[in-house]
This record gives C-alpha cells, structure tokens and sequence, in this order.
C-alpha cells in the first residue's frame, strides 16, 4: 500500500468515526448494470444538490463542500460518476471579545474553491446547506480562468453571508482529525 492510499484510508476511518458512521456502511457492493436491472431494484441517489459532502482525495482532503450539480451518468469528458462542488479552502478563524472591528472582520473570512469531484473522493454527510449556488457556479465556469475566479469569489460572498448570519455552524468549523 501507498502512503497515498494509506492516507486516505486513515481520513475514511477518522471521518466515519467523528461522523459517527460506521465504517461498514462507507464500503457497499458494486454490482454490474445486468445485476441490478435484474434485481428490479433502483439506484437511490442521495448526493443531491445543496448536500454537504467532506472531500477525500486530492489537494482539499478532508474539506467541507456542497454538491452544486451532480453527473450521475457522466459526460462525455468524464464518464464516471461526478459532481461539480463548492468548498471551504480556509475556514473563518474564531473571533475572542478582544478582538478589534478590523480583526475581527478578518478572521471572519471565508476562502472558496469550484472543483469537479469524482464520487468516489467524496464523503457525503447529513447535513444540507441551502445556500443557492446554481446560477453562480456552472459546468462551463470552470472552461476558462476568469470564470473560475469570478464564481469562486461570489461563492465567497454568498458563503460569508452565510457565515454571519450564523445559520449552518458546523459546515463552517474545522474537521478535527
């Protein structure tokens, strides 16, 4: 095993313990289209828009993000299972009585990120988060760089409104782990 893969495979059990899942649930049987088509059973698609998910792979392991748009089919690009995820690149630091108006403001920002997310590097959790990012962040905003950039920063601001307001405290504190 990888250090790679051993690392993932800590942030899975870490997270399933503080999310208090088991880790039993977290690994299902894959079966193929013929199997379930068989079965006469349906797929239940549970990571829908606006689901907090926790990131396991890549460069924001073990950060919160909220599913905007979900591929359960795939495109033509990818043709896996994704989903187009709005997270927290820097959560807001904790603001003291102490603290000036100008340090408090601050610590109470928020770093964003838009990315496209395999569904297998994705933890979904409980909570839903209804912040209303379809008409920010779309498929074609991550085509160019300037797009990116200008829905990251009004995902930003949609995410600090968020944050003040005080509504959704866990999407908005640290995973300890």
């Amino acid at each position: 095993m990888g250090l790679k893969s051993e690392r993932s495979v800590f942030l899975i059990f870490k997270i399933s313990k503080l999310l208090c899942y088991s880790p039993e649930t977290l690994t299902t049987h894959t079966s193929t289209e013929g199997e379930r088509e068989s079965e006469g059973a349906k797929m239940v698609k549970f990571l829908k828009p606006n689901k907090a998910v926790i990131v396991l792979q890549g460069r924001y392991a073990g950060r919160k993000a909220v599913i905007v748009r979900s591929f359960d089919d795939g495109t033509r690009d990818r043709p896996y299972g994704h989903c187009l995820v709005a997270g927290i690149k820097k959560y807001p630091s904790k603001v003291i009585r102490k603290d000036s108006t100008k340090k408090a403001a601050r610590k109470s920002r928020v770093k964003c990120f838009v990315k496209l997310v395999n569904y297998r590097h994705l933890m979904p959790t409980r909570y839903t988060l209804d912040v209303d990012l379809k008409d920010v962040v779309s498929g074609d905003c991550l085509q160019s760089k300037d797009k990116k950039v200008s829905a990251a920063r009004e995902t930003k601001k949609r995410f600090e409104e968020r944050f003040k307001t005080g509504k959704n405290k866990w999407f908005f504190t640290k995973l300890r782990f």
